[in-house]
């Protein structure tokens, strides 16, 4: 589900976008205006927000981008193995969600992690 579309010229470092259907965090942002009858042009650099891989490209300052819902919740580590078990702590479901390696050495059952929730993929993102 999209939150909102919004031209290229109205992203800012820290906005959320979708680049080809996959969630992306905007990092740095040039606006190039250009002459008397040209149109601004607008070069991105982003990274993955699942992936974490880096994309930069140009586009024109009139194109139009999807900004995706992120749902940020927080949930009690049930057990660690291939897959984290966590147990959401408002609506007490429990979900299996794979996690990065770097976030896994850190987690034992019963502490408390924050995931997102984006466009209905899951992914961890850091131990409280």
């Amino acid at each position: 589900m999209v939150l909102k579309i919004i031209n290229a010229t109205e992203a800012r470092v820290g906005t959320n976008i979708l680049i080809e259907g996959k969630p992306h965090t905007v990092k740095k942002i040039d606006i190039s205006r250009t002459g008397k009858h040209g149109h601004a042009k607008c070069r991105i650099e982003a990274v993955g927000i699942i992936t974490g891989q880096k994309k930069v490209f140009v586009i024109p300052g009139h194109d139009k981008f999807e900004i995706p819902l992120v749902n940020k919740r927080k949930g009690q580590v049930l057990s660690v193995g291939e897959k984290v078990s966590i147990m959401d702590l408002e609506n007490f479901e429990t979900i299996e969600i794979a996690c990065p390696e770097e976030i896994k050495r850190e987690l034992e059952a019963n502490c408390n992690v924050e995931y997102w929730d984006i466009e209905g993929k899951k992914i961890i993102r850091r131990k409280l």
